[in-house]
């Protein structure tokens, strides 16, 4: 399948600390030096759409807390040829920053959020702050992006309860609520332990509280979600389901993190490296010369390949 789709992961800072992802062990962030420069992303997202990229994903980390991301914003979405560019985000910063990204070129909207309880929500993130992130739902509703999709990680004995509350926002919103299986990406989160709780539990659990679930058509570019709705609803329910069915075969994606590296996969090893090249001088040619050779190699790696290490997922994004 050709590569399309970029994610691309703008810092490691982050302004929760949740329990699957930023290693409460981590002794610190990257240094300033150490990340790209406004103007390096840029660059370096110019030779991706060079390359055959027509869509970006910003995500971090909280891409958010990036200095002056609506600029930032600005100078992608000038890109020739860029079709789309998204972003995800834990929905803090949103209540103030959902109408400058829109009027900035932001097309559409992921936002991370696995509990509706103020205590477990403390318990998963390490803070307090849902209701800044339920008014940065209502923000970006309001602010008319073109998608706005609710990302919810199941969890058992999290959050699992809470399927059935969530699966409500979509009868009389817009959102696409989707719930993705948990993988224990790194130490940290792996120490909860056994907390895969399927796709196929979650469908039977909305099922048996909400209503029957009618499955719907593949949107184009939609990635590996598997779409449905609730009879009546105004909104959609997705399903993701990277550990008990792979879709390998159908990913169209690569991933860029905060420092340059760039994984053909998200289990494969840091061996691709912009940073010098955008700081040696390289041309853009150049640049999306030794992409399109990543894009080449994509095909090798799995998540069952014996490639897959520990994840950093706050610096690399997921």
């Amino acid at each position: 399948m050709a590569v399309d789709y970029l994610r691309l992961s703008l810092t490691d800072r982050c302004n929760l600390n949740c329990i699957y992802c930023t290693p409460m062990e981590k002794e610190g962030f990257l240094a300033h030096d150490q990340l790209l420069r406004h103007e390096e992303i840029a660059r370096a997202a110019a030779a991706f759409v060079r390359a055959g990229v027509t869509k970006i994903r910003l995500t971090g980390g909280e891409p958010l807390v990036k200095k002056n991301i609506v600029g930032l914003v600005k100078m992608l979405r000038a890109i020739p040829g860029l079709r789309e560019l998204a972003l995800t985000t834990n929905g803090l910063l949103l209540p103030e920053l959902a109408v400058p990204l829109r009027e900035a070129g932001l097309s559409r909207l992921n936002i991370s959020l696995d509990t509706l309880n103020e205590d477990n929500f403390k318990r998963i993130t390490g803070s307090a702050g849902l209701s800044k992130v339920l008014d940065g739902i209502a923000a970006a509703l309001a602010a008319g992006y073109e998608d706005t999709k609710l990302n919810m990680v199941v969890m058992k004995r999290v959050n699992d309860a809470e399927v059935p509350a969530f699966a409500r926002l979509s009868l009389d919103r817009p959102l696409t609520v989707r719930f993705i299986e948990f993988y224990p990406a790194n130490a940290r989160s792996a120490r909860l332990g056994d907390a895969l709780y399927t796709t196929a539990e979650t469908k039977r659990l909305i099922e048996d509280s909400v209503g029957a679930l009618r499955e719907l058509p593949p949107e184009p570019g939609g990635g590996p979600a598997r779409v449905c709705a609730l009879a009546g609803a105004a909104g959609k329910i997705g399903f993701i389901s990277g550990r008990s069915s792979y879709f390998c075969g159908a990913c169209n994606r690569v991933r860029m993190d905060c420092t340059g590296k760039v994984y053909p996969c998200l289990y494969s090893p840091a061996t691709h490296d912009l940073k010098d090249l955008l700081r040696g001088g390289a041309s853009d040619d150049a640049l999306a010369d030794y992409l399109k050779k990543i894009f080449l190699v994509k095909s090798k790696y799995r998540k069952d390949s014996g490639t897959a290490g520990h994840v950093e997922m706050s610096s690399l994004g997921g």
